[in-house]
């Protein structure tokens, strides 16, 4: 159970808020974790999904533009 008077049981939220902006970028950098390796099939979906997305981007335009004339 947390004991609140205890010193060693600081939530680590109150922590990260009392830092100062570059203390705070200096604690992230020291804990940085390198980008994930994506599989094949991971990268197959992802480029899906920017596909979808610049047609999908493509349709919302045409719409507008139809709709305004």
């Amino acid at each position: 159970m947390k004991n609140d008077s205890d010193p060693g049981s600081v939530d680590l939220n109150s922590i990260v808020a009392s830092l100062e902006p570059d203390q705070l970028i200096s604690a992230k950098e020291k804990l940085h974790v390198p980008r994930r390796r994506l599989t094949g099939a991971e990268m197959i979906l992802f480029w899906a999904l920017r596909i979808y997305l610049v047609l999908m981007f493509g349709v919302v335009l045409y719409q507008v533009f139809t709709t305004v004339k």
